[in-house]
């Protein structure tokens, strides 16, 4: 490590703030400048804002922590997975996802579906799986269900997706929220009536002290399910009511009717 330059201790200013300002170092009351790390935007411009970087980072363990049997995970984090797979190579690694992703909605999203590669893998196999994922180059990103993770197991996921530079999501209880964790980033999230309910229980800079509200789904992703619901409202709606026409003398059934007697 390099010593501190004697200009910046002979420094009158320095010494009046209390503190040696060096060119990339990061300080803990500020957010880790976009220079020092790679990541990809989130396409939720209120989320970006208060990520370190401006996004998801790349390289590094991201921790989101929801209650059991939520699925927050797709609303979250696959408008970044469509932009990273618009613009890089690689296969996306879902480790053992909970339930099958629809591919209709990854599709209307900007997501093609043969990008995916799915991983059923046991509680006890699930972050070895991972691992290997996160070593193989042809990964793009890995998003892995891991509700029983220790911690000696998310730091060997920290180290791996460094290695690689990849995209690494992890999804856990709510309940390890109280629990030490490795990843530079975790989030809390919930849902509620108007979208989602994003807290920022740890990253690179200051804490934030107020949730964050985010749409249930991106944009275009909204528009795609509101067009796709009224298609469906069409489909079930109630037949129009038979039109009645009143009988006169000389109806055309009138003359139907006596024509065949």
């Amino acid at each position: 490590m390099s010593a501190v330059p004697q200009s910046f201790l002979s420094d009158p200013a320095t010494l009046r703030r209390g503190r040696v300002e060096l060119a990339g170092v990061w300080r803990g009351s500020q957010l880790a400048h976009a220079a020092a790390l790679r990541v990809q935007p989130t396409g939720h411009a209120a989320l970006d804002a208060q990520l370190p970087g401006g996004g998801w980072p790349r390289g590094a363990l991201a921790e989101v922590l929801q209650p059991p049997h939520a699925r927050h995970e797709w609303p979250l984090v696959l408008s970044a997975l469509a932009g990273a797979a618009a613009h890089g190579p690689g296969r996306i690694v879902l480790v053992a996802p909970p339930c099958e992703p629809f591919a209709p909605v990854l599709q209307a999203a900007g997501l093609p579906a043969w990008r995916l590669c799915w991983i059923d893998a046991t509680a006890a196999e699930a972050a070895w799986a991972c691992e290997q994922a996160l070593r193989c180059r042809d990964v793009l990103a890995v998003l892995a269900w891991l509700p029983q993770a220790r911690p000696e197991a998310l730091r060997r996921l920290q180290l791996a997706a460094a290695q690689q530079q990849a995209l690494l999501w992890v999804f856990r209880s709510d309940a390890a929220l109280r629990q030490a964790s490795p990843a530079p980033l975790r989030l809390a999230v919930r849902g509620v009536p108007e979208g989602l309910e994003v807290r920022l229980v740890k990253r690179r800079g200051p804490p934030l002290l107020e949730p964050l509200l985010l749409p249930a789904h991106a944009p275009p992703l909204a528009q795609v399910l509101a067009a796709a619901r009224a298609r469906r409202a069409a489909v079930q709606a109630p037949a129009a009511p038979p039109r009645t026409m009143r009988w006169s003398p000389g109806h055309a059934l009138d003359r139907l009717v006596r024509a065949a007697g």
